[in-house]
């Protein structure tokens, strides 16, 4: 599980002539809403804006973060009734994607970082946003220094590599739902911090990976800037002296909150290297 070295600039001139990296507008034409203007709800889940995938779960004594760093309570709920199921926006998977992820929880390996719990609620809007069990969710990003396993190099840095750090998956539940934990990602040349992710269905699990299957969605994730900010100026982060792209300024990210892969993000503590939680709907076509 290993990639070619390429330099920044040189993947920034392929990106140019390949399109890669690119949002196809065919795929944001294709978001649906379903239901008119009433509430999508699928097995008691009201999907697609709620702040918290598991509404129930107490936070008390937990911090909200900035931005979109809110929690699910009864107001949420109360406003779910103008909620949308729509499909997530569809991007190229880019250049750092390898085949055969590790189905494993956490994904952090020894990487430095501040810990994100991410949890998942996978909905399916061709089958009335019914959630998605037995579905492969599986996210890859850039550590600390914005290098990625596999491609060790591409930001300027030395460090091991061993091709599986900060990749892996996690199968949804019979609720659509899963858990993987990971740390905040870095920051690496002419994107904004970011993670992607790809849904699989029909796969067979191994010891310890999978076979077959289907990808049936590519997303990525992206992050309050705000707090993105503050992150970045804290060690061990504040190693990586590339130049960080804006949210705003990303050639991927098209300001479309929560169905462009924009985190709700929920402060675990009272300081950034606390870590957060970070929870998404996502919507998906099975078909």
């Amino acid at each position: 599980m290993t990639g070619n070295h390429t330099e920044p600039h040189e993947l920034e001139e392929q990106q140019q002539e390949s399109g890669r990296h690119r949002l196809d507008t065919s795929v944001r034409r294709r978001r649906v809403l379903i239901g008119g203007g009433g509430v999508a709800v699928a097995g008691g889940l009201a999907v697609a804006g709620i702040a918290s995938a598991d509404p129930g779960k107490s936070n008390k004594g937990k911090k909200p973060g900035k931005g979109t760093g809110t929690t699910a309570s009864a107001s949420t709920e109360a406003s779910a009734t103008s909620t949308v199921c729509v499909l997530n926006a569809e991007v190229t998977e880019g250049p750092y994607s390898l085949d055969g992820a590790l189905v494993r929880e956490d994904i952090r390996e020894d990487k430095e970082g501040f810990e994100v719990q991410y949890t998942f609620t996978v909905v399916d809007v061709g089958n009335d946003c019914a959630p998605l069990a037995d579905a492969l969710v599986e996210i890859w990003h850039c550590d600390h220094l914005g290098e990625y396993s596999g491609f060790v190099g591409g930001n300027g840095h030395t460090e091991d590599d061993n091709g599986t750090f900060l990749r892996g998956g996690q199968m949804t539940d019979e609720n659509g739902q899963c858990s993987i934990t990971s740390i905040w990602p870095g920051h690496y040349v002419s994107r904004a911090v970011h993670v992607h992710m790809r849904v699989h269905t029909d796969v067979t699990l191994t010891d310890d990976s999978y076979t077959g299957g289907e990808i049936i969605h590519t997303g990525q994730l992206f992050f309050d800037q705000d707090i993105n900010t503050e992150v970045q100026a804290t060690s061990p982060y504040t190693e990586n002296t590339t130049q960080e792209t804006l949210l705003e300024n990303d050639s991927i990210y098209d300001d479309g909150g929560a169905s462009s892969g924009l985190l709700t993000l929920t402060a675990l503590g009272s300081s950034v290297s606390d870590g957060y939680a970070a929870t998404l709907t996502v919507g998906v076509n099975s078909d």
